[in-house]
């Protein structure tokens, strides 16, 4: 039984985890340590760096590259026609550190800087800056990466 697809003309790092039903196409190339969620689609012409998670229902358009110890939530959506049906593909660009939260739409063509976070859900119409917290539809800088980090820290500790 066959549950998932990986193209034999893709280049798979060490230690890389592909879940179920998931689709990698050809030319695109995997760094180490990476993992691929259930019924993600990474399309042709990817390049992933190493340490980088990418979880179920993820959709990875041609032509992207997605940055080292990058995290990209649930049903995360990058574009990849910024005027729909146009035919000119153009991919996205996720820098270094930065996370992507569940059901964040991200536009053709954009850079998602390096260390930044897009809120789940948000709706990404122009280049996130590094270091910056953007949420909302359509995304806008919220707080800096700093803020975010003690803002998760914050939410560890908690005992519940």
């Amino acid at each position: 039984m066959v549950t998932n697809s990986v193209s034999d003309k893709a280049k798979i790092g060490k230690n890389v985890k592909i879940w179920n039903f998931a689709y990698v196409g050809d030319n695109v190339e995997i760094g180490d340590n990476v993992k691929i969620g259930s019924l993600s689609h990474i399309d042709y012409d990817v390049k992933i760096d190493e340490n980088t998670m990418i979880e179920g229902l993820v959709y990875i358009p041609p032509l992207s590259r997605i940055g080292k110890n990058v995290f990209i939530g649930p049903a995360a959506t990058l574009t990849n026609d910024p005027y729909p049906p146009s035919g000119q593909l153009v991919g996205i660009t996720i820098e270094d550190g930065a996370i992507i939260g569940a059901n964040a739409v991200i536009k053709a063509g954009l850079t998602v800087g390096k260390n930044s976070v897009v809120g789940m859900g948000a709706v990404v119409t122009k280049d996130v800056l590094e270091n910056t917290v953007v949420a909302g539809n359509p995304a806008k800088e919220k707080y800096s990466r700093e803020e975010y980090d003690k803002k998760q820290k914050n939410w560890r500790d908690l005992k519940i």
